[in-house]
């Protein structure tokens, strides 16, 4: 069994997370921080946008990943990497264009992320009963 759905969302994702990463180092050398946000909201929020996707990413790739292993799907599969990706991406951006105030982008970020992860938990558990 392979793992090519899978380790293409994970690629994906982590082309995400470098990016959002980026953004902190670039932020940071244009306030001169060397370490945490010394009091810039810019920073901060940057940083919350690549701690917020590494928090929550990963288990949902997991998720993913096992499915697959399991024989789910490949439109299921691809189905659930987009969902995840897509609400990673929008939470990100949500939260940057907001200024970390609540708002629509991370809303949808937030509520298709837990929608993918509780699925994918669901799929996982019905996979293993063989129900």
């Amino acid at each position: 069994m392979t793992l090519y759905i899978s380790g293409f969302y994970c690629a994906l994702t982590t082309l995400l997370a470098l990016f959002l990463s980026a953004r902190v180092v670039q932020l940071r050398a244009r306030f001169k921080v060397g370490i945490g946000n010394g009091d810039h909201p810019e920073i901060y929020i940057a940083r919350r946008a690549h701690g917020n996707l590494l928090e929550n990413a990963p288990l949902g790739l997991l998720l993913l990943a096992i499915a697959e292993l399991d024989g789910l799907h490949a439109g299921w599969l691809h189905l659930f990497g987009t969902v995840l990706l897509v609400s990673r991406l929008l939470h990100a951006i949500g939260l940057t264009q907001g200024k970390g105030k609540t708002n629509i982008g991370r809303l949808l970020g937030v509520l298709g992320t837990w929608g993918v992860m509780v699925a994918l938990a669901v799929v996982n558990i019905v996979l293993f009963l063989d129900v």
